[in-house]
C-alpha cells in the first residue's frame, strides 16, 4: 500500500469533500483508503486565530493543495508562510479568482512556478491518488499529533511514519523525555499490522505510559537517534520576505521543529547564525529545519523565517 499526507491550505470545506473527516482538534484529518492508496488530508482548522495549526498541517505533510477560493489576509499569510516551508505544492484556482490575481499574489516566490490546476472535485481526486510520501531510509520516526486512551488497550498514540519501519513490538524513546515505550500494537487506517512504513499514519498502541502523559510533537526513535537539549544553534536566518517585525537578540519568538512547539529567546542572531534557548528540552537532529514565529506583530505573517539545526549549543 502507498500512502501520503497532504496539507490542504487556503480554503476551508473543500476536504470534506474528498475524504472523510477523522480526528478534530485545532487542525482536522480526513482520511482515504482506494485501491491500495491511503490518503491523508491534515486541514488547519483554527488558522488564522492561531498561527500554529498552519504550521503543523505544512510541517506533517508530504505535499501541498493551496486552495484559492478568495485572495484574503490569511490566504496572505498562508502563501508567505509556504514560501519558507518546502514542500512540493499544487495550486488550485477557483472560479472567482482571475490568472490575473494568482499571479499577483505568487510573484518573486517559489509559487511562482508552482503546478496549476482548476477547482475540480474529480480532477483533484485523480492527483491526490497519484502522490505517495517519500521513502527515507535510516532509523524509524514517528511524530505524533494526538493521543488518548481506549479501554481495554491502554494509551493509544496517532502519529505519521517519518522515516525507517515502524514494527509491533519495537522498544523505543519517547523524545525529549527519557521513557522507554513499547509499541504493543499497530493499526494503519483501522486494519491492523505488523508493521508500518514511511507515510503511513499509524495508530500505536503504547505499553509501559499513560495516554495523558503523550503530547503533539514528542517522537518515537531509537534512543540516541536524537539530540535533546533546551538550547539550539542554526544556521543563517532565511527571513520572511514579509515579516514586518523587529525581531533582535532577547526577543520572545516560538520555535517550530517538526511537530514541536516550544517558546524560545532569542540568544543571538547574525549574519551566519542563530542561537534560541527554549523553555524545556527539545528533540532534534542536525540538519532539521526550524521555524522562528512572533506572535507579537500587530500586522503580517507572524513567521519569522527560517534555519537549519546546527547542534545543540552551550
Amino acid at each position: 500500500m502507498s500512502a501520503v499526507t497532504v496539507a490542504l491550505v487556503g480554503a476551508a470545506d473543500i476536504a470534506k469533500e474528498l475524504a472523510k473527516k477523522g480526528t478534530a482538534s485545532d487542525i482536522t484529518m480526513f482520511n482515504l483508503v482506494h485501491d491500495e492508496h491511503a490518503l491523508t488530508l491534515v486541514e488547519p482548522t483554527q488558522f488564522p486565530e492561531k498561527v500554529f495549526p498552519l504550521l503543523t498541517a505544512l510541517s506533517m505533510a508530504d505535499r501541498v493543495l493551496l486552495v484559492l477560493t478568495e485572495l484574503t489576509r490569511p490566504v496572505a499569510e498562508t502563501i508567505a508562510t509556504l514560501e519558507l516551508v518546502e514542500r512540493p505544492t499544487t495550486v488550485v484556482v477557483g472560479p472567482a479568482v482571475g490568472a490575473a490575481e494568482v499571479d499577483r499574489a505568487l510573484k518573486g516566490g517559489r509559487l511562482a512556478s508552482a503546478p496549476r490546476m482548476p477547482l475540480d472535485l474529480p480532477r483533484m481526486r485523480e492527483l491526490l491518488d497519484g502522490w505517495s510520501g517519500d521513502i527515507r531510509e535510516g532509523p524509524v520516526r514517528v511524530t505524533l499529533d494526538h493521543a488518548f486512551p481506549v479501554k481495554g488497550v491502554g494509551a493509544v498514540a496517532l502519529g505519521v511514519v517519518r522515516r525507517g519501519t515502524l514494527r509491533a513490538h519495537d522498544h523505543l524513546r519517547l523524545f525529549p523525555t527519557p521513557k522507554i515505550v513499547e509499541v504493543r500494537s499497530i493499526q494503519v487506517h483501522d486494519i491492523d499490522r505488523k508493521d508500518a512504513r514511511p507515510g503511513e499514519r499509524v495508530g500505536a498502541a503504547l505499553k509501559d505510559i499513560d495516554a495523558d502523559e503523550l503530547s503533539r510533537g514528542q517522537i518515537l526513535a531509537p534512543d540516541g537517534s536524537l539530540e535533546v537539549a533546551p538550547a539550539i544553534s542554526l544556521g543563517p536566518l532565511d527571513r520572511c520576505r514579509y515579516y514586518r517585525g523587529d525581531a533582535a537578540a532577547g526577543a520572545q519568538l516560538h520555535l517550530s521543529l517538526d511537530l514541536q512547539l516550544v517558546p524560545v529567546e532569542l540568544e543571538e542572531i547574525g549574519p551566519s547564525s542563530v542561537r534560541v534557548r527554549a523553555d524545556r528540552p527539545v528533540a532534534f537532529e542536525s540538519g532539521e529545519v526550524g521555524y522562528l514565529l512572533d506572535l507579537s506583530v500587530p500586522s503580517g505573517p507572524r513567521l519569522f523565517g527560517r534555519a537549519t539545526v546546527t547542534g545543540a549549543s552551550v
